[in-house]
């Protein structure tokens, strides 16, 4: 059996009405450019506009009878484009960091780095202190040589121009006499202290530093502070008075020779910014350390004396070995560091600014790196004590504000 399948052809015609009709390619042109257009985008440099054309044609539908020759079919809106120009000259942006913003960012980053050689400088400078110290219990002959040191490595700059000579005159040296006076009774109450006490022990007492900053601006300079500066005292004194009370070394010489070391230096802070603009920071303390010396050698012979200095030289050289002059080296050396770097922070900062750092970083890091490393015993009374006057010099500094 044979099946067949045939395909049925079906014929459509379409009515007249339906009949696509060709259309003639038309041109379209876009409205011109309004009149101000142009001289405006000329006289910005940015924009030379052309004419924008647009042609448009449309090709009449094929029959779709399969039995008519079949045309090539064209695109149905054939479109042509001319852009305009590009950019006549070219674009320049420049971004520009504000100069205030930049100055301000890398005073701040000068001032941080200054602080934190001051702070890790200083605590070398005690450790090598108190061990120099408890071999050798002459603070009269250790200060001057302290100060006799750092003279001598300034007077070695200015001679190889690493550090530019200030230029100075009768008036200058005047002016820096007090300082002076107050910078060698500081120093030397300071190291007389250490001599006594432990180092944290001596430091804690320091910490009422700033207690002393306002008695004397305000009984000596005639500046008043608002109540809540005054309140903010309490807890620093409060603080100090119950680590002292509850000292395991403690020894009445060395709390009032920290007493005398704070007052002496707050007077030294107030009167050195009066005076450092015109030679500078470094020059400024080389200078003092210059006159302090002058100041301290004679009072240093009167106290102490050459034979005596003599004979706790050589027992301290049979007790430690040779390691003991490396440590009074390094005890110098370091003292004029931290010394002279806090100078340039002072000289970057206001006394207050100078006071903040030196009480609640600078005390901080040297109780803690001597309690470490002295072994020294803290009882929690004593350490709650320390923490409350840190917290008061904290409360001073916002109150300050």
């Amino acid at each position: 059996m044979t099946f067949s399948a045939m395909q049925s052809y079906g014929n459509f015609t379409f009515p007249n009405h339906l009949q696509p009709r060709p259309l003639l390619p038309k041109t379209q042109q876009l409205p011109p450019f309004p009149s101000n257009f142009a001289k405006k985008s000329n006289g910005t440099g940015l924009l030379a506009p052309k004419c924008l054309s647009i042609s448009l044609s449309l090709q009449g539908f094929n029959f779709l009878d399969e039995s008519r020759d079949r045309k090539p079919r064209e695109s149905l809106i054939p479109c042509k484009a001319y852009e305009a120009h590009r950019f006549q000259l070219p674009i320049q942006i420049n971004i520009e960091f504000d100069e205030e913003a930049r100055e301000v960012a890398a005073q701040k980053l000068k001032i941080g780095l200054y602080f934190a050689s001051w702070w890790a400088l200083n605590v070398v400078f005690n450790i090598y202190n108190k061990k120099v110290l408890n071999a050798f219990p002459f603070p009269w002959l250790t200060s001057t040589l302290c100060l006799a040191t750092g003279s001598l490595m300034m007077l070695v700059c200015w001679a190889t121009k690493i550090t530019e000579a200030p230029k100075t005159d009768l008036n200058f040296w005047k002016a820096l006499l007090p300082v002076a006076v107050a910078h060698t009774v500081g120093h030397v109450a300071a190291t007389v202290s250490m001599s006594k006490v432990a180092v944290s022990f001596s430091h804690i007492i320091k910490s009422g530093e700033p207690a002393f900053s306002v008695l004397v601006s305000r009984f000596f300079l005639g500046e008043a502070f608002p109540l809540a500066v005054y309140l903010s005292l309490l807890p620093i004194i409060g603080g100090c008075a119950l680590a002292a009370a509850n000292e395991l070394n403690f020894n009445l010489t060395g709390f009032i020779e920290g007493v005398t070391a704070n007052l002496a230096f707050v007077f030294r802070n107030i009167l050195s910014k009066r005076g450092m603009d015109s030679v500078g920071g470094v020059n400024y303390y080389a200078c003092l350390s210059m006159m302090s010396l002058l100041i301290l050698t004679p009072f240093a012979i009167a106290m102490e004396g050459p034979q005596i200095w003599a004979a706790g030289w050589d027992e301290a050289v049979s007790q430690i070995g040779p390691n003991f002059i490396w440590w009074v080296a390094a005890q110098t050396v370091f003292y004029h560091l931290y010394n002279q770097v806090s100078y340039m922070s002072l000289n970057e900062t206001s006394p207050l600014t100078f006071s903040i750092g030196n009480v609640i970083m600078r005390r901080v890091s040297v109780i803690v790196a001597s309690i470490v490393i002295f072994q020294t015993s803290v009882k929690p009374i004593n350490a709650l004590g320390a923490a409350i006057a840190i917290f008061g010099t904290f409360l001073y500094s916002q109150a300050k504000k």
